[in-house]
């Protein structure tokens, strides 16, 4: 070491080692760093959203840009290993060699257990469906006097109980009931009865009152059932929950407000 002779050697000396550090500090600061980090630069985030992965992959690679997937799942609607979501959005604007962070579409559907959908009505029907990622297939109307009741539930033509395992996204079909039933009987006949009578006979046997239609000018005693559709004829039949309509003798009562 050198042994300083005056104090104008020692200034000297801590002059040339100041040179020496800033020398050093603006080298580090202002060209190295830049140069191994691409301080200033920056590149838009283009959008890959609903690109497949391998394309993304090129597509990203060409930018100076990397992916990595944080997240998977499955979607009837999009094809296999097609890019959902992204993070950052397209425009931001990131470093090169930045992570673009995507979830992707699953290529196979996990498997989920058959919803309840029995003895529910219709429209329950469609939105557990819906909170399942399941689809409504085909509805079909059966007798059944249940009206909009699910009476079945079917996958790919199969019955399928609740909790069995099924591909998320399926399309479900409903077998659904009608409201009528499938009894048949003979149509009673109450021409001649007073409408009241009438209807309490008809509706004790599981039909409903359809439309009663009064006729003036008869000659028989008002509120007598003078004519039914359908008819009373030898072998006609009639399911249950079917509509009776009745004409009546009379006029249509005013109906008087207390």
């Amino acid at each position: 070491m050198l042994k300083a002779n005056s104090f104008a050697d020692v200034v000297k000396h801590l002059a040339i080692m100041g040179a020496i550090v800033g020398v050093l500090v603006i080298g580090f600061f202002y060209f190295y760093l830049p140069s191994t980090t691409n301080h200033g630069e920056s590149v838009p985030v283009p959008k890959i959203t609903g690109m497949l992965l391998p394309d993304a992959e090129a597509f990203l690679e060409e930018k100076n840009l990397r992916f990595f997937i944080n997240d998977s799942s499955y979607n009837s609607d999009h094809k296999p290993f097609e890019i959902l979501t992204q993070d950052p959005e397209p425009g931001a604007q990131v470093k090169e060699g930045r992570k673009i962070y995507i979830s992707v579409n699953m290529k196979n559907p996990p498997m989920i257990k058959m919803p309840k959908l029995i003895d529910g009505s219709v429209k329950n029907a469609e939105l557990i469906l819906k909170s399942y990622d399941l689809k409504v297939g085909k509805i079909t109307p059966v007798p059944d006097l249940q009206k909009n009741a699910v009476l079945k539930q079917f996958v790919n033509g199969k019955e399928v109980a609740p909790g069995e395992s099924i591909a998320k996204g399926s399309v479900v079909d409903l077998h659904v009931g009608d409201g009528l039933g499938n009894t048949e009987f003979e149509v009673p006949e109450v021409i001649g009865m007073p409408v009241d009578e009438a209807s309490v006979l008809l509706v004790g046997q599981g039909l409903q009152i359809g439309n009663i239609l009064y006729v003036q000018g008869s000659g028989e005693p008002d509120g007598t059932v003078l004519k039914q559709r359908p008819f009373a004829e030898v072998g006609a039949k009639i399911r249950v929950g079917e509509l009776v309509d009745l004409w009546v003798a009379g006029t249509e009562p005013v109906e008087t407000i207390e």
